[in-house]
């Protein structure tokens, strides 16, 4: 069994046994599907990237056509050039984008409505920031790929037109 994406807008999952045709196909987006990424430690889960600058989380279990993404996410203004889960932490999730920026995030976390209604009553400004987003890397152009190092928890590498960096995003045992 493997995924794919498209510029047809799907995505869409294989059985290799099966003679002609994908198995399941999704329509993602309403712009190509430029990435995806299957979670390792959470098999059902699938991520999908588009040329909105969108990227979304699909569960496998209620795949069909016209289920909804499990999450949704529209932080990036430009197209999403690779997305990748964390590879021991299952909620954790990274996307680069044409937007100059590589971001990750948790899908464990949760807006605190307590804490917002907090702060509105305390006169706060709440943040515009989901609560999923959890790190921001920018200072490349033209990001074209980003990874996870396979050894080193928590350290990334990303590739750009003006070179690649190497950075540690967050703190992992």
């Amino acid at each position: 069994v493997f995924a794919s994406c498209s510029v047809d807008t799907t995505v869409r999952i294989w059985d290799g046994r099966r003679k002609q045709g994908s198995a399941l196909s999704v329509v993602a987006s309403d712009t190509d599907v430029n990435v995806i990424s299957w979670n390792r430690r959470v098999p059902y889960l699938l991520a999908s990237g588009d040329d909105a600058g969108n990227f979304r989380v699909w569960d496998l279990r209620g795949f069909r056509e016209g289920c909804q993404p499990v999450a949704s996410f529209a932080w990036h203004s430009a197209a999403i050039t690779s997305v990748e889960w964390h590879p021991e932490q299952p909620s954790v999730i990274a996307a680069s984008a044409a937007d100059h920026q590589v971001t990750i995030w948790d899908m464990s976390l949760e807006r605190d409505a307590e804490a917002e209604a907090e702060m509105v009553s305390e006169g706060l400004p709440v943040p515009e920031i989901p609560p999923q987003l959890i790190f921001i890397h920018q200072g490349q152009k033209d990001i074209k790929e980003m990874h996870w190092h396979p050894q080193c928890p928590g350290v990334m590498a990303s590739t750009a037109a003006n070179g690649f960096n190497v950075f540690k995003t967050i703190n992992s045992a």
